[in-house]
């Protein structure tokens, strides 16, 4: 402390500001300022610069692109019935690590789930290193909810399709099946897959880390349905049809059958029927066999079927009249070291007693006069060795020997139906060219709109004079009685013919055949019956094949509202 002169007391002065301390506090407040430039800075690279980046790797995390499940389209028949349809079901699945070790809710997922506790543990416990694992596929929306309504923790629920078949085992080789993501995987379902599946949409969801839905942002494209389809098969000719194949089946303790019936006039499948069947609808212990359209991808020797065709080539020769008489005595004949028989000396026989007697004989004889190959030349128009063209998958060509070289024994047994294999469906396509004044009709699965455009293949004075005299080969005392129809004109032939495995022509094996037209006043229908392998006794075509030929013609004619002829008998 200072004393002045007057012996007072003198105040402290304030020390001046030192110039250094007024530096730092510029450094201090220029950091802070220079500090918030940065942080607005970094706010506005990441709201500006960094922001599409930004909100990608965000969106990333959240948001999620679903497929939104197509409708599969429907399938029915020409009438409108349905034979296929999609109903919605619920596929449950889980997220293992977020399922609960809580005993008594895994009891009651397992029981609500329709499986053992011990089994729903297993499966967890497998699957624990993963975020997805399938509960139950295609459950009723009525039992996924007794199940969604437990609210287990990382149970839940994906809305999809399941394809049902009202017909069940009816027509099941024809339209096939899907698999359990309802593709098809057999028949009409994977020949038409792209069509009848449609297109499936998307939409826009925001889901947690844990894969639960947030919240549904917007449809990004809408499920287009798959469009429907209709077959050209009429549902109660299909019932009628099978019904009667499958009897006949059974009675004769048969390995199969076939039944094929075409509208004569425009080539439409009215019905496709085939033995043995399985239910498409649980396919549990189904027999493999079952699964064949055994009419459209198995071929066979059609046999003496197709005399009648070989002798549309023999009349349209020109080198034999109608009322030329052949002699078939002894009933044999050696041809290249091949024996030929008929069943007995049929003796002297026409045109018409050929057929009725179903000659071998007689068609080798007349068959050996000709120069040219007429008879596969005409078998090559009537569609046999090459596609039908349905397009259904697997589809049977067939086989027709090119004329190279044959010996006289090749040209005798085309005549009468051997060295050539068919499909039932390629048959019934020959067999129109006899009904439609000798223009074949191609085959056709789907209904159409219009008649398309026969195709010559015999000439029409020919065709209907073999229809006269078919016609005579289903009268009482004759091999094809049994496939005669009360109340309407029939014409037809019988066929037996040996079947053949890796080591030649069996011995005790064979396939009954009927193969007809009706009515012949105005033909509407061709039908087409075979039954592999009758045991029992009875095996020939008359015996085996004609009766369902009669019965299925019969109610078919009469469900399609055919008047009767005036001439039947």
């Amino acid at each position: 402390m200072r004393t002045d002169v007057r012996g007072g007391v003198s105040p402290r002065r304030r020390p001046p500001i030192a110039p250094m301390g007024g530096l730092r506090y510029g450094v201090v407040l220029g950091l802070v300022i220079l500090g918030m430039l940065l942080l607005a800075g970094r706010i506005v690279t990441l709201h500006v610069l960094d922001r599409p980046f930004l909100q990608g790797q965000g969106d990333a995390r959240i948001l999620r692109t679903e497929a939104l499940t197509a409708h599969r389209g429907m399938i029915t028949d020409r009438n409108g019935e349905p034979l296929a349809i999609s109903t919605p079901v619920v596929t449950l699945w889980a997220n293992p690590q977020e399922v609960p070790d809580d005993r008594i809710q895994r009891l009651m997922l397992a029981q609500a789930l329709g499986i053992g506790p011990d089994d729903l543990d297993a499966r967890l416990e497998r699957f624990s290193s993963r975020e997805f694992m399938y509960l139950r596929r295609q459950l009723t929306p009525d039992a996924a909810q007794r199940v969604q309504a437990l609210r287990v923790p990382g149970v839940y629920a994906q809305h999809e399709y399941k394809r049902y078949y009202p017909a069940g085992e009816v027509v099941a080789q024809l339209l096939g099946v899907t698999n359990v993501d309802d593709m098809g995987q057999e028949g009409v379902e994977l020949a038409y897959q792209p069509y009848l599946a449609g297109t499936p949409g998307q939409r826009r969801v925001v889901k947690d880390r844990r894969g639960r839905l947030v919240r549904d942002l917007e449809t990004l494209r809408e499920a287009q349905p798959g469009g429907e389809l209709t077959l050209a098969i009429d549902q109660r000719l299909q019932y009628m049809a099978y019904r009667e194949l499958k009897a006949a089946v059974d009675e004769h303790d048969a390995d199969g059958g076939v039944v094929v019936m075409m509208d004569a006039r425009t080539g439409e499948v009215l019905a496709m029927a085939n033995q043995p069947s399985y239910n498409p609808n649980n396919r549990a212990g189904l027999d493999p066999r079952g699964l064949r359209n055994q009419a459209i991808v198995d071929v066979f020797e059609p046999g003496s079927v197709v005399k009648p065709l070989a002798m549309a080539a023999i009349m349209e020769s020109g080198r034999f009249d109608t009322d030329v008489v052949v002699d078939t005595s002894p009933g044999w004949m050696m041809l290249d070291r091949f024996t030929i028989r008929d069943i007995r000396n049929y003796g002297k026989l026409d045109l018409a007693g050929i057929l009725e007697k179903s000659s071998n004989i007689g068609m080798s004889k007349l068959v050996l006069e000709l120069d040219e190959p007429l008879i596969p030349d005409l078998y090559r128009r009537l569609g046999f060795g090459q596609s039908t063209e349905t397009g259904f998958p697997g589809e049977a060509v067939g086989h027709l020997p090119a004329p190279v070289r044959w010996s006289r024994s090749q040209w005798a047994a085309l005549s009468y139906g051997y060295g050539l294999s068919t499909s039932a469906l390629q048959l019934a396509s020959a067999y129109t060219a006899l009904a439609n004044g000798g223009m074949r009709m191609p085959p056709s699965l789907l209904k159409l709109n219009e008649a398309p455009q026969g195709m010559p293949a015999i000439e029409p004075q020919v065709a209907h004079e073999l229809l006269r005299i078919m016609e005579q080969s289903v009268q009482p005392n004759t091999g094809g009685r049994r496939a005669a129809v009360p109340g309407y004109r029939v014409a037809g032939k019988t066929g037996t013919v040996r079947k053949t495995s890796v080591s030649g022509y069996e011995a005790d094996a064979y396939r009954s055949l009927f193969a007809g037209v009706a009515p012949v006043s105005d033909p509407r229908i061709v039908t087409i019956v075979m039954i592999d392998h009758p045991r029992g006794g009875d095996f020939f075509g008359g015996a085996v094949a004609a009766p369902v030929f009669s019965r299925v013609t019969g109610s078919a004619l009469r469900l399609l509202d055919v008047p009767p002829d005036q001439r039947a008998r």
